[in-house]
Formats: structure tokens, sequence, C-alpha cells
């Protein structure tokens, strides 16, 4: 499609992002109708999008190239998942965008359908561009459930899909450069204890006691970490340990045999995450184990890893950040206690820096929102990104 016969009805970032708050992509539902509607929009300019579709049926990701197939390039990334809004108190409909005072309400205008919709409003600027690097659009699914939709895409670089050489994820930032991000792991413990009538306790072995020194271990934990590995770029400034949920009990006169919890840790970079599991299971081991098993055998105590994200550091001298930097104007980066799809990236051989509009502090709160402002930014710096493409 040469530059003449491009479509005239040039779609803005508002109006695209409108589009995309509609689709209900919660992380639990299916984003392929959205997916859908981004390759028929990527097709009206004659860019072909790959859907990558995942096992489970309801979920794809996303992948499309603009410019030369045969060079690295500069890929431009974002989600399509948002979290739930049941029990929250939105004042208007959550998929349907409203534009009030120099704001667009809407679930995901921040987290992070704003981006995405900067980087479709920058397509037929990116078509009629003479590129000499070619700019990657890449969505992904169940970002917002512990990054995972993303793994399956990035195993495919360089084999089935182009591997990027720079990746610039646009969770919001505020458009500040940021290089580097807490990893997060979650946990489930399982105790195995003895029920026991509540009136001879010592025929049985309490769960939930056993549950409530795992638990102050990990606080103990906590504090130790404290002391020896923290960084003042963070906030708060070291490791955090979260307790997520209990399930236990049966009734209030019988000695509770089965307890589970779940737990996570925000770790910096540079922590071993599974170090923390690993000291958890030797303390399980020698202080709880051979009293629990002295009365009843069967008694046992399981950890089991639910997620893991490892923590993202961009590297010193870093060719995203420091291309982010000169393109953004600015000449600091900034580190985050929240987590993205950037520590996959950079894994897997991409030079990757996170940088988007809209402010964090909106991300998953009712009435979440995005600045106009904040696209307008965004596509300063697209433009920006477009042009280096072209030198």
């Amino acid at each position: 499609m040469s530059a003449q016969t491009l479509p005239q009805d040039r779609r803005s970032a508002k109006d695209i992002l409108g589009a995309l708050v509609a689709f209900d992509t919660t992380s639990h539902k299916t984003n392929i109708p959205m997916a859908e509607w981004v390759r028929s929009y990527l097709a009206g300019y004659d860019v072909e999008a790959i859907l990558l579709p995942a096992e489970n049926g309801i979920h794809t990701n996303l992948f499309a190239t603009i410019g030369p197939k045969d060079v690295p390039g500069i890929g431009l990334s974002g989600h399509m998942d948002v979290v739930p809004v049941t029990g929250q108190p939105w004042t208007t409909d959550p998929f349907q965008m409203v534009e009030r005072d120099g704001r667009l309400y809407g679930r995901g205008t921040s987290d992070m359908k704003g981006y995405l919709a900067c980087m479709l409003a920058m397509v037929p600027d990116l078509v009629r561009a003479k590129l000499t690097t070619p700019i990657h659009l890449i969505m992904s699914y169940d970002e917002e459930v512990g990054c995972t939709g993303v793994i399956p895409m990035t195993e495919a670089f360089g084999k089935t899909l182009p591997k990027p050489r720079i990746i610039f994820v646009g969770e919001p930032t505020t458009m500040q450069v940021v290089d580097a991000h807490k990893g997060g792991s979650r946990f489930r413990t399982d105790i195995t204890g003895k029920d026991a009538h509540s009136s001879r306790p010592g025929l049985g072995v309490n769960s939930i006691f056993i549950a409530a020194k795992l638990i102050n271990e990990l606080e103990r934990m906590e504090e130790r970490l404290k002391a020896k590995h923290f960084s003042t770029r963070f906030d708060p400034p070291y490791a955090s340990f979260t307790i997520a949920t209990i399930e236990a009990g049966i009734a209030h006169n019988i000695i509770p045999p089965k307890c589970s919890f779940s737990w996570g840790v925000r770790v910096l970079p540079g922590l071993d995450v599974m170090a923390v599991k690993r000291d958890l299971d030797i303390y399980a081991a020698r202080e709880l184990l051979p009293k629990m098993r002295a009365t009843w055998p069967e008694c046992d105590i399981v950890t089991t890893v639910l997620g893991h994200l490892p923590p993202f550091a961009s590297g010193e001298n870093s060719e995203a950040t420091s291309m982010a930097l000169k393109l953004a104007g600015q000449n600091e980066t900034f580190a985050v206690a929240y987590g993205t799809e950037a520590s996959h990236f950079q894994a897997a051989g991409c030079s990757s820096v996170v940088c988007g509009p809209g402010d964090i502090a909106q991300a998953h709160q009712p009435n979440e929102f995005i600045d106009i402002a904040e696209l307008d930014r965004c596509m300063v710096f697209l433009r920006r990104v477009a042009k280096a493409a072209s030198a």
C-alpha cells in the first residue's frame, strides 16, 4: 500500500483507546476479540499481525512487524489483559471510556491500553516512514497474573518470530525511564497435621499452629534481608514479604489437620528468591517436622512455587536505556517496586527498558484514568522512535 492509498480516516490515540477499553479483557476472560480487532486495524495498513494462541484456547499473543524483515528491530510492547473490577466502587461503566476534565476514565486506560493505543495510532506514520530498522508491535496476555503469557512468545524469538534488538515496555511510568524493577515470586505452603478432639490436643498436630510458626519465620527472614540486601533506589528499599491467604479448619472442637497459606516475595535485582524457599524448607525440616512426625509419621510441610517473575535490571549503559533517555530528553533513570515483562525480554537477550504513559498509582484502582496529556507525551516519544528507526 502506498502512502497515497493509506486509509484517510486516521484514528487518534484517544479514539483507539476508547475502542480497546470496550473489550473486557480481564485476565480470566478471552482477549481474542480484542486481538482480532487489532489485527483487522493493522490489515487496513497492509501490516500483517501474527496471532499466537495459548493452549487454553481463550488467550492469544500478537506480533507484527513494520519495516525491513532482515535486521534486528525495536519492539514496542504492552499487555492486553486487565485486572478485575469486581467489588470496586466505579462511578461509570469501567468498559466504556469516559472523558472528563482532561482525563480518560476506564479499566486499563493507564494499565496499559493507553500505550497500546499510542502504538496503534503510530502505525500510519510507521508505514509511511522509510524505516531502516523494523518496528515490532508486541501485545501479550496474562501479564496481570504473573507475566506468564509473554513467555511462549519470547521462546519463539529468533525461531518463528524475529528477535528484537531493543524493547520498550510501555507500563505506566509517566514517561519516565525505568531501568530496574523488583521481581515477584508466589508460593503456597501446605501443612499436613493430624486431627484429634480438641479436648485431647496431644493426640493431634495442629496445622494452624505450624503455619503460624512458618509465617513467623518468614517475617524473621524479611528482617534479616533488610539488614544485608537493600537499595535506596527502590521503595521500599528491601525485599518485601506478603502472606496473602490462609485456609484451614473444620470445626471449633477439632484439631485442624490441614492448613495452606499462600505467600509472596518481591525481591531486588541480585537476590536469589529460591534461596528464601530453601531456607524455609530447611527451617521446617529442622525445627518442625521431627516433633510433628513423632506424633503422626504422615505429617508433612510442602512449599510449591506458583509463579516466578525475575527482577529486572537493564544494566549499565544498556542500548535500550541509553536510547530511551535520549528520545525522552532525560538524564536520570528510576527503579520501581512493581514487576513487568521487561525481565522476560531481558532474559531472552533483548535489551529492554520500561517507559510508558500513565501513572502506576492509577493501576488496578476504581475509576482508573489516564491524563490525555500523557498520551500526547507518549506520541511525541514514539515519533522520535520512528525517526531514529529511519536514520
